[in-house]
This record gives structure tokens, sequence and C-alpha cells, in this order.
């Protein structure tokens, strides 16, 4: 399946988080805010890495063809892959692992074989030299702002310091890399994470969970964009 082009790296994105959205009807969710939409975030959650069993490939092929915006797969999975081969046939455009799994180089290894464009993923409580050895290998880093498993969580922000250490490091190495945050993000977390270097910022509670979910991605990218002056 043909991927959907990320656009510019470094560019300000806006990521609704579909694990917030109803699952009785996803595409109509997907459809509302689309143009407020500049990725669409899929969490898939397998039960043992996290506390928590959300959805998989079939999902997703099912989704595709209602939106043409890039899904940014975010796999909280101890064994993804196994399983990368199956989001790309699916429509999946990139996939996000995590560190804590392990076998890290050969997960971006396999998931680059596969055509996907490469993330990896931290939790709060690993240190930023965890990925460091790896910046050079991936197209984005995912710093998540809560621990993951469940939605609704309040932002965590003492992970911005370590979001500031990656923004340094790969403008110091002149990386086309994008910086991702994941949790607890709505207006005024979402200008707090853009100040301290985040360009993706994904969002579930603070968009689907409000009765406009369209009016409410518009704020937040109006309050992502004024925290960039």
């Amino acid at each position: 399946m043909e991927t959907v082009d990320a656009g510019p790296r470094g560019a300000l994105r806006i990521a609704p988080s579909i694990l917030a959205a109803d699952f009785g009807d996803l595409a109509a969710a997907v459809r509302q805010v689309d143009p407020e939409t500049d990725w669409v975030h899929v969490d898939v959650m397998d039960g043992h890495f996290v506390p928590n069993i959300s959805i998989g490939p079939p999902v997703v092929g099912s989704l595709r063809p209602y939106s043409q915006r890039f899904f940014d797969c975010h796999l909280m999975i101890t064994q993804p892959v196994r399983y990368l081969g199956a989001f790309k046939d699916a429509g999946a455009d990139g996939c996000t692992v995590h560190v804590e799994v392990g076998d890290t180089a050969a997960a971006i290894a396999e998931a680059r074989a596969h055509g996907l464009r490469v993330g990896l993923a931290a939790n709060p409580d690993t240190p930023f030299a965890a990925v460091a050895p790896h910046l050079g290998d991936i197209d984005l880093l995912l710093l998540m702002t809560v621990f993951p498993g469940f939605g609704g969580q309040s932002f965590m922000a003492e992970v911005m310091d370590k979001v500031v250490l990656a923004r340094r490091e790969i403008d110091a190495a002149h990386l086309a890399v994008d910086l991702e945050v994941d949790g607890g993000i709505d207006r005024s977390t979402a200008a707090t994470a853009v100040r301290a270097g985040a360009n993706v910022l994904v969002a579930g509670s603070a968009i689907f969970g409000r009765p406009s979910p369209l009016e409410a991605a518009r704020e937040l990218r109006d309050a992502a964009r004024a925290a960039q002056r």
C-alpha cells in the first residue's frame, strides 16, 4: 500500500488520537476533525506491555479508506516486529515502537524494511540516554507525557526537561527527526510542550471529549502556534 507523506520535518502537527473517539463510528470521528488534522494517531495496546487492549491492523485497514491523512501508529506492544508488516499492509504510514521493549535496532531496521516511517517512544521515567543512540536512525521521537495505557491522564510537566534535551540534541546534530508528545495534551499543555521543543501534538480527550471536536482541534492548533511566536 502506498505510504502517505508525513509532511515537512519539524512542522507543527496536530495528531488526534482515535483512542478517545467513538469506536462505534471511527470513520465519522476522523472525518469530523479532518480540517484540523495533520496526522491520525492510532494507539495500539496489547494488554501486556501496557495494562489495556485497544485495536490492531484490521481496524487500521477498515479506517484507511476514510482518511487521506498520515496514519501514525503507536505500538504499545511487547513484540512489535511480529506485526509491523501487518500494520503496513493495513495502511499504517508510520509505526513507533517503545525503547523499553528492547531489540531496538532490530525493530527500527524491520520497520524501515517494510517502508514505514520509523518512530521510537520512551515512557516518562525512561532517561533520554536510552533513546539517544538511535536518533540518527529514526524519523520520530515520541516522549510520553503520561504512562501509556489509558487516555485522560494528567500531563506530567517533569517530562519537559527531557523534551528540551531532545530538541537540543536533534538540532545540534541537524537531524530530520520530529519530536512528538502524547498524554494530557490540551490547549495549555500544548503550548508548554511546543515551547519546550515538541512539534507533533497528540491529543485524545481534549479533542474527542469536547462537544465540538473540530473546534477543540482548532483551538489546540491556535494555542500551539501562539507558543511558537
